[in-house]
C-alpha cells in the first residue's frame, strides 16, 4: 500500500515499476548465441543481466521477436501480470546505449501482458515462464511520436526479457476464514471484509490468516499481492484488486509502502494471507488520502493475499 507522497493511487505502487516498462525484461542464458534473424548474440544465464554484442549498423525495418530460450512454465495470456527481469537499449548502430533495466533498480518489474507497448505485447502473448525473448521494437510499435524522456521519436528499441513468472487476473490464496479485533474475513479465493461497528483499537495489529511455505518477503523483495482495503468508520472498501484490477507488485523497503505493510508482510511467506488493522499513523497519516475518501483519522482495515515473492 503506497505512502501518501503526493497522493497517488493506491495502484499506482505499480505505476512506479511500469515507467520502465518502456523497456523490457531479462533474458535466458543463451550465451554467445546469435539470435536468429537478428544479426547479434545476447549471453548470460537466464534471470541475469545479459551481454550483447550488436552487429554494425541499424536493425532491419520492421518488428522482430526471436525466443532464445523456451520455458515449461504458464502461459501469458491477455491481462496476466508478467514478472521479469529486462534491460532495453536504443538500437542505433553507434553506442546502442542502455535505457533502462531491471537489474539497475534492484529488483524484477511486473508487466501488464496486454498493456505494454504494441512491439512488447506482441513479443510477449503466448510466451511460458523460463523463457527469455528478446524484440527489436520499431517506433511504430513502440512509443510513436510522443516517446519519453532519454528516448527519440525515431529511435529502435532492443528487449531481452527473461519471464520469471506469470500470475492471472483473478489470482488469490485460498484461505481460511479470520478474525482480528473484531474485524471478520470470509474464507476462499476473495476474501470479503466485514468491519464491525463502534470505535476502532488504537493499535496496530495484523495476523496471519493462511501462512504458505513459499519464499519470505524481505527488505529489496518484490512481493506479488491481491488485496482489499476497507475505511473502519464507514465500513466501506475503498479498493480491491479482486474487482478493479490486476494483482498488484511492490517492492518492501524502500519508502514506497505505508508503514502498516511493511511491518506486517515482512517475514511473511508467499501463499499467505494476511489481515491487518491500521490506524493513522500507520496509514496515510494526518494528510489521509482524499483521493479515496480517507481522512486523516480514518483507521483502514486491509487484507492482503501475498501471491508470490521475487
Amino acid at each position: 500500500m503506497l505512502r501518501h507522497a503526493a497522493a497517488p493511487k493506491l495502484g499506482q505502487v505499480l505505476a512506479r515499476m511500469l515507467v520502465p516498462v518502456l523497456v523490457a525484461a531479462g533474458v535466458a542464458g543463451c550465451s554467445g548465441a546469435p539470435a536468429q534473424g537478428l544479426e547479434l548474440k545476447v549471453a548470460g544465464a537466464f534471470g541475469a543481466r545479459p551481454t550483447i554484442d550488436f552487429p554494425d549498423g541499424r536493425p532491419a525495418p520492421g518488428l522482430q521477436v526471436d525466443e532464445l530460450t523456451t520455458g515449461k512454465g504458464a502461459r501469458l495470456e491477455p491481462d496476466d501480470v508478467a514478472i521479469v527481469q529486462y534491460t532495453a537499449h536504443v538500437w542505433d548502430g553507434g553506442r546502442n546505449r542502455l535505457v533502462d533495466s531491471s537489474f539497475t533498480r534492484g529488483a524484477p518489474a511486473a508487466f501488464p501482458v496486454g498493456g505494454l507497448l504494441p512491439g512488447l505485447d506482441r513479443a510477449l502473448e503466448g510466451r511460458t515462464v523460463g523463457s527469455r525473448v528478446i524484440a527489436a521494437v520499431p517506433p511504430g510499435d513502440g512509443f510513436g511520436p510522443n516517446p519519453p524522456r532519454g528516448v527519440g521519436p525515431s529511435d529502435e528499441l532492443f528487449y531481452v526479457v527473461d519471464i520469471l513468472g506469470a500470475h492471472h487476473k483473478g489470482a488469490s490464496v485460498e484461505g481460511r476464514a479470520g478474525t482480528l479485533a473484531g474485524v471478520r474475513v470470509s474464507a476462499g479465493a476473495r476474501p470479503a471484509l466485514q468491519v464491525p461497528a463502534g470505535a476502532p483499537p488504537a493499535r496496530f495489529a495484523s495476523t496471519v490468516l493462511e501462512r504458505g511455505s513459499g519464499p519470505k518477503a524481505r527488505p529489496g523483495r518484490l512481493v506479488v499481492t491481491q488485496y482489499a482495503g476497507a475505511v473502519w468508520a464507514s465500513r466501506r472498501v475503498f479498493d480491491t484488486t479482486w474487482t478493479n484490477g490486476l494483482p498488484k507488485a511492490f517492492k518492501l523497503g524502500d519508502g514506497g509502502l505505508i508503514k502498516a505493510w511493511e511491518r506486517a508482510l515482512t517475514g511473511v511467506p508467499a501463499g499467505s494471507r494476511v489481515l491487518m488493522v491500521v490506524p493513522p499513523a500507520y496509514g496515510y497519516g494526518a494528510p489521509g488520502f482524499p483521493a479515496y475518501g480517507i481522512k486523516g483519522s480514518d483507521t483502514l482495515v486491509f487484507v492482503v493475499d501475498v501471491l508470490a515473492v521475487y
